[in-house]
């Protein structure tokens, strides 16, 4: 039984929210905690659900729609092993306000929204840990409507490849020309002519929804200047906690 207590304790520590907690304090999560696989294209939610579950991902990558008449979406978040799915749980939140789809397959951390809920009530390092997250959450968003509004298409982009990078730490990953569509509010064509303009220019290679950043500090100059506030805003979001 304590021998196969170590490798549970590492693969929770994969997601950095739960890594920050103090030893002690994810030890008595560690029984409400499941290790689950979610698959690439899987929706999590819909606004409007109930939460249950809440996940904290290892190396997968959920992608965070707002969505406008049940069909128009805008990306207004992603969470990678920086954070969780269903943050608002800590604010007192019932009911899920995006669409949350999985971008890339793997695994996450999942607890039930309840025992959450108890386990934050009574935990001022994890209510830390949570609100400093949730912090960052509403920082990004508000940073991607004003750059949806203001920024041309290919900057964008470039601004949301470079934030993948970062969550993924790769510099290859793979995105649809439909998924990028969705996630920045616009039509296909539209991505293909902003695609093909920085793959022009040597900062890309995207084939097949197969993406190479090729250059990405020349790519994070033809990025909106929104790229270096999200991320300026996530640093430090998975810093362990002192008690």
């Amino acid at each position: 039984m304590n021998s196969a207590a170590p490798p549970l304790v590492a693969e929770h520590n994969a997601n950095l929210l739960l890594a920050a907690l103090p030893p002690q304090e994810l030890a008595r999560m560690l029984p409400a905690l499941d290790q689950v696989k979610v698959e690439l294209g899987a929706t999590l939610c819909e606004p409007g659900d109930v939460i249950r579950h809440v996940y904290f991902p290892h190396d997968c990558l959920i992608s965070l729609m707002a969505v406008a008449e049940g069909r128009m979406t805008l990306e207004v978040g992603l969470v990678g092993r920086e954070g969780m799915l269903g943050a608002t749980v800590a604010l007192g939140h019932d009911t899920t306000q995006v669409r949350a789809v999985v971008q890339r397959a793997g695994s996450a951390s999942r607890i039930d929204a309840e025992r959450l809920r108890t386990e934050f009530a009574r935990n001022p390092v994890l209510q830390r840990v949570l609100y400093r997250y949730t912090d960052v959450l509403l920082a990004q968003a508000i940073q991607i409507a004003v750059c949806s509004r203001y920024h041309v298409l290919e900057a964008r982009l470039a601004r949301s490849l470079l934030v993948t990078r970062d969550r993924l730490q790769s510099d290859k990953f793979h995105l649809t020309h439909e998924f990028l569509a969705h996630a920045l509010g616009v039509r296909r064509v539209g991505v293909t002519k902003a695609a093909s303009a920085l793959q022009q220019q040597g900062l890309i290679n995207y084939s097949r929804g197969n993406i190479e950043i090729l250059d990405p500090e020349r790519l994070a100059a033809a990025a909106c200047t929104c790229y270096e506030i999200v991320r300026e805003a996530g640093a430090g979001v998975g810093a362990p906690v002192l008690v």
